[in-house]
């Protein structure tokens, strides 16, 4: 049988380091390819530039975060090429105006002092049994200064551009993975559920112990949820 290709989609200031276990749990069953979402504004134009590079024919998504809201996006405009599709630590519902407001203040704080930005990122991204691993904030420090202040305030506003695909979820029918940590601040469980509750041919997992960066933070679980979605195809 061939080998699915699956593209992974980073989020918010990630790159091909919060994969990094996923891809290597996944290569031998699966080729992988970690996609760039850092040049564009908007989620549309991230939609448009992932299928530019995307393998022609058929392939397996996921999203994480701000990645998923892509994957959406990939989805409207290219159903036929997603053969399956995994939204995790992600939401289809827009921005509140609450969270437009946070974002440009993120936007005017990256544009005069980036590192405040990341050290003010850290404690709602994981759970806070993970604040003190060293190893796992190192991780994440790096991905965020080797993407810069410039990338964060672009996909801030494809964020806050970002429209709500809640409508859209009906009309998923591939074998379809929505995971999120049961302690995610910023795209919570019930944001999950309701995504779920609305494509046919999901599963749900919550994974314990976890709070939004889910791949790093609890990578066997994500791992061993990726490979039972891939199983299904």
């Amino acid at each position: 049988m061939t080998r699915p290709h699956l593209l992974l989609l980073p989020g918010l200031l990630c790159d091909a380091r919060l994969w990094q276990y996923q891809a290597a749990a996944l290569a031998a069953t699966t080729h992988v390819s970690v996609a760039d979402v850092s040049d564009e504004d908007s989620i549309a134009a991230m939609a448009s530039a992932v299928l530019a590079q995307a393998p022609a024919d058929e392939f397996a998504l996921a999203g994480f975060s701000l990645g998923g809201y892509v994957a959406l996006e990939i989805f409207r405009q290219a159903p036929q090429r997603v053969l399956a599709l995994a939204l995790l630590d992600t939401s289809a519902r827009p921005d509140t105006d609450e969270n437009s407001e946070s974002r440009m203040q993120s936007i005017r704080l990256a544009a005069m002092d980036f590192p405040a930005v990341i050290e003010g990122l850290l404690p709602k991204l994981v759970h806070p049994a993970h604040l003190d691993d060293p190893s796992l904030l190192d991780v994440i420090r790096a991905m965020a200064n080797s993407q810069g202040a410039q990338v964060c305030i672009n996909q801030q506003r494809a964020m806050i551009g970002s429209v709500d695909s809640r409508p859209d979820l009906y009309r998923i029918a591939c074998p379809t993975l929505v995971l999120c940590g049961s302690a995610d601040t910023i795209t919570p469980p019930e944001v999950h559920r309701e995504m779920a509750d609305a494509i046919t041919a999901s599963h749900l997992a919550i994974i314990e112990t976890c709070g939004h960066l889910a791949p790093l933070e609890q990578p066997d679980a994500v791992s061993k949820e990726l490979k039972n979605w891939l199983a299904r195809l």
